[in-house]
């Protein structure tokens, strides 16, 4: 894939420009087509510009029509995250900051963790606020009557310290898989649209599913069938550092769909799929492994009730194809009608651009 050529007519160019000074001749003219207007503001909005924006007005309206105490307190928490990517986007978009410097190409990519990530860690008194209730009486009774059976429950026989210090290992493994691909796409990542992809694409795995928590909300069987074990999970390292980053971290009714099994599944899909590049190349393989040792780990240390992996399994699916498309479509909107490249080039001091 190559990086987007945003020059314009060049009456005196004699030979063709390199690739390095095609990107310079297109990183100086973006500037000076960009309309300071609020309508060419909004016209420059990329995919998941309006994803985040969306994901933050829905959580207020949900607020607005919840049940639960402190939905004021958490109004003013999502106001301030849609605030300040707003104002994020003020800075980069209208170029307030200079188009294709360090310092604005690194703040709208932290925008891009810090939204999920803080809404996510915000949950915690969002999601009592909103809804109130919990549904795993209704989730256990699904997997009973359509599904058949509880993983949770008939794993219970094949635990020992042994087994349940595997399984933790792997699901607390997540959170390391998802740091090495998310910080190098974001920050060395040179192909835009790679990019862009994996951009979009992760944004629809996380967003509809921190939304999908208010309308399902579930403690999950490690707590709702807490009686029904006959074994109880213990481990000397890995169990109790899972035991404890979900206490410190989870949000608590966060079950359907599991993230821990959208998440890994979505990035082992689009290894695979886009497998011809390097690292992804060597790396599917192994992803594809950690997956699903993740995904029996959910059902294993009773976080999750089986509906939830399956909702996280069609989530990832999901997310994976239809943000490629959204992607390649934003892409060629945005060469069509000369609008600033969805992702701006992220140039280190002394290094070579990366994305365009």
């Amino acid at each position: 894939m190559s990086i987007i050529d945003g020059g314009g007519p060049d009456g005196n160019r004699v030979s063709p420009p390199s690739r390095g000074d095609a990107l310079s001749h297109a990183i100086a003219v973006r500037p000076l087509a960009a309309s300071p207007s609020a309508i060419s503001f909004v016209h420059s909005f990329a995919s998941q510009d309006w994803l985040i924006i969306g994901y933050c007005a829905t959580l207020l309206g949900a607020l607005v029509v919840g049940k639960g105490h402190d939905r004021e307190a958490c109004m003013v928490r999502v106001s301030a995250d849609l605030g300040g990517f707003l104002f994020v986007l003020a800075l980069v978009r209208l170029q307030v900051l200079r188009w294709g410097g360090a310092a604005s190409s690194i703040l709208y990519r932290l925008a891009f963790i810090v939204i999920p990530l803080g809404t996510f860690f915000q949950l915690r008194e969002i999601l009592p606020a909103v809804s109130p209730w919990a549904d795993d009486a209704r989730i256990y009774a699904f997997d009973l009557r359509v599904l058949g059976v509880e993983p949770s429950v008939w794993l219970d026989r094949f635990v020992s310290p042994a087994t349940t210090e595997w399984f933790a290992f792997f699901y607390f493994l997540y959170f390391l898989i998802l740091a090495v691909h998310v910080l190098p796409m974001l920050f060395w990542q040179r192909d835009d649209q790679v990019l862009a992809r994996f951009g979009v694409g992760l944004l629809l795995v996380f967003l509809p599913a921190h939304l999908l928590y208010l309308i399902v909300p579930g403690w999950g069987p490690y707590w709702y069938l807490k009686g029904t074990f006959q074994h109880e999970l213990q481990g000397a390292t890995f169990w109790n550092l899972v035991r404890e980053t979900v206490d410190a971290g989870g949000a608590q009714k966060d079950i359907f769909p599991s993230l821990h099994t959208a998440v890994p599944t979505f990035i082992a899909i689009f290894s695979f799929r886009h497998r011809r590049l390097v690292p992804f190349r060597y790396t599917w393989p192994v992803i594809s492994f950690l997956a699903t040792q993740i995904i029996v780990a959910t059902m294993f240390l009773r976080w999750h009730y089986l509906v939830d992996i399956v909702a996280g399994l069609a989530l990832a699916v999901t997310a994976s194809f239809v943000g490629q498309r959204i992607a390649d479509w934003e892409r060629a909107r945005r060469e069509r009608l000369g609008v600033q490249p969805t992702w701006m080039p992220l140039v280190y001091p002394g290094g070579r651009p990366s994305g365009g």
